[in-house]
């Protein structure tokens, strides 16, 4: 599931919950309840998650296995 990946992707990237939620500029709580999976990831969190981790929408969500993102 993609809030695995979020989660996953932090972590390998030493990222604390804490830093990616000010990245977002959003609340703590809020971000933690993405990688739970207990709340769904708005489109422009997504766009900023995949921008900050290197790698596509479309890894994010599942939808691949291929990290790398789409070419420009």
């Amino acid at each position: 599931m993609y809030f695995r990946r979020i989660a996953d992707l932090r972590v390998d990237s030493d990222l604390t919950q804490r830093a990616v939620a000010a990245h977002l500029n959003m609340n703590l709580e809020v971000y933690r309840r993405y990688e739970k999976g207990i709340r769904e990831i708005p489109v422009w969190a997504l766009l900023k998650l995949a921008e900050l981790y290197h790698t596509s929408t479309d890894y994010l969500l599942g939808r691949t296995d291929d990290p790398r993102p789409p070419h420009a």
